[in-house]
């Protein structure tokens, strides 16, 4: 699947029901998590973060913020994270309680920022290594050159990932065997929300919303391609090293990815 439809999601809508989009990210946190989906990317993100010597990572479109705390699980299982490793957490969408959530499981190693950001103009004060998890084929073409384009004015180095392949089986596993995990293992996803059983259960606004945004997902996605030719239109005077390709897991899944480093780091690394 080469080509590219940015077609309408429902977690896109400002007025989609904050429910539920907090039961989306619930399910998606809860499966990125537990499936170790963005460990194949550790290896990768040390290296980036040793170039740039970044001992935080900033996460963009966090969501529920799944992606990034299985990541610090794989980089200190590795012993290749910097001392002292933080990750904080933002979004358009703020999702306190899930980030209350994580921040408590990690012993505040993971923190969220409560002030909405937006990822194509991130605040001066918010510092470190810029990661998208699951999120960037939320933007189409300008805004996604947008959000690279403002890592490279702050000589941020910045990673994106998505957590799956653009491939029909992908979107064959999202209308049959990923609804159907969702209704099995609601009930286990914390925190615990009584909307989020009434809304699967009674009413299945959120499985139904998710089954319909996860396919669209795998439609906007962008291949290694397309994301190299995003960043060097983001980055025409070549400032950045920029790499992209696929990762495998070991158990079959791939991640696809974007990292861009500063040229100067990688300069000043070599001396």
């Amino acid at each position: 699947m080469n080509f590219r439809l940015h077609l309408f999601e429902f977690e896109d809508q400002p007025w989609f029901p904050a429910v539920l989009r907090a039961g989306q990210m619930d399910y998606l946190r809860f499966m990125i998590s537990n499936l170790g989906t963005y460990r194949p990317v550790a290896p990768l993100l040390a290296d980036a973060l040793r170039q740039t010597n970044q001992s935080q990572l900033l996460e963009l479109g966090a969501g529920a913020g799944g992606g990034t705390e299985t990541v610090l699980a794989a980089l200190r299982q590795q012993l290749a994270a910097p001392p002292g490793l933080r990750l904080l957490l933002t979004d358009l969408y703020p999702q306190p309680a899930a980030w209350a959530d994580v921040a408590r499981r990690t012993a505040g190693a993971i923190r969220g920022h409560a002030a909405p950001v937006n990822a194509l103009a991130v605040p001066a004060d918010l510092p470190g290594f810029r990661v998208v998890f699951s999120a960037f084929h939320h933007f189409a073409p300008p805004q996604a050159e947008a959000l690279l384009r403002d890592a490279v004015a702050r000589s941020a180095g910045i990673g994106v990932f998505e957590g799956a392949a653009k491939s029909w089986l992908e979107i064959a596993l999202a209308l049959t065997v990923l609804p159907v995990a969702q209704l099995l293992l609601t009930p286990l996803f914390r925190p615990f929300r009584l909307s989020r059983l009434v809304f699967t259960y009674l009413l299945p606004l959120i499985p139904l919303t998710t089954i319909w945004d996860g396919v669209v997902s795998i439609f906007r996605m962008y291949p290694p391609a397309q994301l190299l030719a995003l960043a060097q239109r983001a980055d025409p005077a070549g400032r950045y090293h920029w790499q992209a390709g696929k990762l495998r897991h070991w158990w079959g899944p791939q991640v696809t990815y974007l990292v861009g480093v500063p040229a100067e780091a990688q300069v000043a690394r070599t001396l």
